[in-house]
């Protein structure tokens, strides 16, 4: 394994982290036992992963908590949202949510705590209302570091990032960055770079690369409406250019190595049920760059595009 630092956080984590949420929920949401669910974990750790991402509305701390209990190596990262019900949280209701995810996770402090899918429309109640309450919570010794996501399919244009990095506050982000959305390469990692805040990427994957007809309807669309060539729609594999012997050995494989290598990026979440899947969604990680020429004409083609591939399709939602 791979390890980097988180930003100003001082965290010394691998370049794979472990997503607990996603369509899979480390298999309890595709049938997977509780006892398979913990073994999941606990290979991951075997192989060096030591970052974890899960989220009170995951349902996977508890999980989570038994697979890395007395693991102090492990570096825990939980979200919880700034609105219950459709109306914003209660202050008090956040305290009590964070020490809630510290009895599922059976830890006495939280590595990193984030306000989970924030809205641009709900920034303000994120910073104003719910960040305080983490402040507090840091200086309890309850949490280390505190962080916000975006919302992707919401805010395809980072607009909540672009806010929290300007406020200085926030010491970790989440954010979605792939081969066919790009733009956090201007609107987030420059900020995150000079500021030394530390980046978890989401949605390296996704649906868009790890289902080949959805990715192929997605490019047709694309060319229909002038924003890709014309002749990529007519492939078998629009993005099978990037697999050959000198280059990734699928497109899910491409698709890790593209977002693990991106200047910017610190941590590549991946989610998964499946122990095969475990293994070769790491090993990906871990591969060199992309060859030059293979990332300059991923620029080329997609550099331009903004929201691509950020929703799941129908058969993949739970």
């Amino acid at each position: 394994m791979q390890y980097t630092t988180l930003g100003r956080t001082g965290l010394r984590v691998s370049v794979a982290g472990l997503g607990c949420g996603g369509s899979s929920r480390l298999g309890a949401a595709t049938g997977k036992t509780r006892a398979e669910s913990v073994a999941l974990v606990r290979r991951a750790r075997d192989l060096g992963v030591n970052f974890f991402d899960t989220a009170e509305a995951y349902g996977t701390e508890d999980i989570l908590g038994e697979a890395l209990a007395g693991d102090d190596g492990a570096v825990v990262s939980t979200k919880t949202h700034v609105r219950r019900g459709g109306a914003p949280r209660d202050p008090a209701d956040v305290a009590t949510s964070i020490d809630a995810s510290l009895r599922r996770l059976r830890r006495d402090r939280i590595d990193v705590f984030m306000l989970h899918a924030v809205a641009p429309r709900d920034y303000e109640i994120a910073r104003d209302r719910i960040l305080p309450v983490l402040e507090r919570a840091r200086e309890a010794g309850k949490i280390g570091h505190a962080g916000i996501t975006e919302t992707p399919p919401n805010d395809p244009v980072h607009a909540t990032l672009e806010r929290a990095l300007a406020d200085d506050r926030w010491d970790v982000v989440m954010l979605a960055f792939h081969m066919m959305n790009q733009n956090a390469r201007a609107k987030v990692f420059p900020a995150t770079r000079a500021a030394r805040v530390g980046t978890l990427i989401m949605f390296a994957v996704r649906a868009i690369f790890s289902d080949p007809a959805y990715l192929a309807r997605t490019v047709r669309d694309l060319a229909r409406a002038g924003r890709v060539p014309a002749d990529l729609a007519g492939r078998g594999g629009p993005l099978d250019f990037l697999v050959g012997p000198a280059g990734a050995q699928s497109v899910i494989d491409a698709a890790y190595r593209y977002a693990r290598h991106e200047p910017g990026a610190d941590v590549v979440l991946f989610g998964t049920g499946d122990r095969a899947h475990l293994e070769a969604n790491a090993a990906s990680i871990l591969r060199p760059p992309l060859p030059a020429e293979d990332r300059a004409r991923l620029a080329e083609l997609f550099g331009a595009l903004e929201g691509v591939g950020l929703d799941l399709p129908r058969h993949m939602q739970r």
